[in-house]
């Protein structure tokens, strides 16, 4: 399901919806925004829920809701910082059931 449309299936069945604008350090190490947003956006553009992450040296192991595990390197230039940064992810993964006021509390991020 697209991100927008997460939001806007909330807005229709009339509940509160919290658009409090929150900041987080634009440059900052990808292992602590992770830490802090527990999402992970893939490459084919789906926005995954992070179930486990501990760091491994210079890699960070993911592991997400839909049981995937993810081996990164931690750098604050890489493709799922931008994505992040960004917000290009496209829509959200079914199998990792992310809520709607998580989604909207990331729409909501401004990374400054």
């Amino acid at each position: 399901m697209p991100l927008k449309n997460v939001i806007e299936a909330k807005k229709q069945k009339g509940e509160k919806i919290d658009n409090k604008v929150r900041y987080i350090q634009k440059h900052k190490p990808i292992f602590s925004v992770l830490e802090k947003i527990k999402l992970w956006p893939s490459s084919s553009g789906i926005l995954h829920g992070i179930k486990h992450l501990t760091r491994d040296g210079n890699y960070i192991v993911i592991e997400t809701h839909c049981h995937e595990q993810i081996k990164v390197r931690i750098s604050k230039n890489s493709r799922a910082a931008r994505w992040l940064r960004n917000k290009w992810a496209e829509r959200v993964c079914t199998v990792c059931r992310i809520p709607s006021w998580k989604v909207n509390k990331y729409l909501n991020t401004s990374f400054k």
